[in-house]
Formats: structure tokens, C-alpha cells, sequence
């Protein structure tokens, strides 16, 4: 296994990563947008207030895209086991 076949499997695993974890990080990120303009609007400064609106969406959120990101999850590891042999020298 050379250091080019490991910089392309950490490479290929980081974008794997960030592409699974960015659609949750943006709907925790735009609930939080919303309910910090409400807080403001509202003059209500309750810092748990953010806690289960935010947790839920994540839910919906986890379970609308789990599929997908399931099926992403397990391209990117059978990619990596079907180049096994080519990474043993």
C-alpha cells in the first residue's frame, strides 16, 4: 500500500463525511437561524428553548435521509473492500 493508495482513501472517507453530515448540520443550523430570530422578536431569552425544536428536526431529518445516507455508507465501503486486494502487496 503505497501513501497515494491512503491519501486517496482519506480523502474519499473525509468527502463521504462531510457529504452524510452536512444536510443534518444545515437543518440543525436553520432551525437554530429560526428560533434565534423568534427569541429576538419575542424578547424571550430561554436558552432551552433552542434544545427541542432543534432535536427534533434532526430526528425527521435522520429519518428522512437515513436511507440515503445508509446507502452512501455502504457504496463507500464496498468500494473500499472491492480494492482490498489491490491496497496487499
Amino acid at each position: 500500500m503505497t501513501l497515494d493508495d491512503v491519501v486517496t482513501i482519506m480523502r474519499s472517507a473525509f468527502f463521504t463525511i462531510i457529504e452524510l453530515a452536512s444536510p443534518v448540520l444545515l437543518v440543525s443550523l436553520i432551525v437554530g437561524l429560526i428560533i434565534s430570530i423568534f427569541q429576538t422578536v419575542t424578547s424571550i431569552q430561554e436558552q432551552t428553548l433552542t434544545f427541542v425544536p432543534k432535536i427534533l428536526s434532526i430526528f425527521l431529518a435522520l429519518m428522512i435521509l437515513g436511507h440515503w445516507m445508509l446507502s452512501n455508507i455502504r457504496e463507500f465501503i464496498t468500494t473500499l473492500w472491492a480494492n482490498f486486494s489491490q491496497y496487499i502487496h
